[in-house]
């Protein structure tokens, strides 16, 4: 394991820039686009259109193996909203890394639900995120609500209190 981490770390150092710029920006309006147009149609067409389903990437609809992370917003239930809209302005590691782990994780979500059944969805894909940068970075202080300082690894154990693990 130690020599993986070094190879991975010596891959990030020299591809620092390597990769998409501003990914999970892209991500996080994307996810704000998404939750608007839910709203504004509650009959949730763009919920259905974006969601995995294996059975419809079989039939074709191949985007679906990515446009699932944008539905975040709208997976959460409505009184963990505000920790959604804040945790997807944590995110960033540096474009490489970050691409590394997030494009990794779609990968490896698609696989467990084309090949396991599993029901895909990017909370989890978020919770694991959120949870390996509280996990490298615990005393880093954050401003909750823009005033209160709280540490990473107190943020961490109140979103890991606030989600349904079934």
């Amino acid at each position: 394991m130690k020599e993986l981490r070094k190879k991975f770390e010596r891959f990030c150092l020299k591809n620092r820039d390597r990769g998409i710029p501003n990914l999970m920006l892209v991500i996080a309006i994307g996810n704000l686009i998404a939750y608007a147009l839910s709203v504004i149609d509650p009959s949730r067409v763009v919920y259905r259109f974006l969601c995995f389903s294996p059975s419809k990437i079989l039939h074709g609809q191949i985007w679906r193996l990515f446009t699932y992370i944008f539905t975040y917003l709208l997976d959460v239930p409505s009184y963990y909203l505000f920790l959604a809209v804040v945790s997807l302005f944590c995110y960033y590691w540096g474009v490489c890394r970050f691409n590394l782990y997030y494009l990794t994780g779609v990968l490896l979500c698609d696989l467990a639900g084309l090949l396991l059944g599993y029901n895909v969805n990017s909370t989890d894909l978020n919770l694991s995120l959120f949870l390996a940068i509280a996990t490298l970075a615990p005393d880093t202080r954050v401003l909750l609500m823009m005033f209160i300082p709280v540490k990473m690894k107190y943020m961490a154990w109140v979103y890991l209190g606030f989600t349904d693990l079934n």
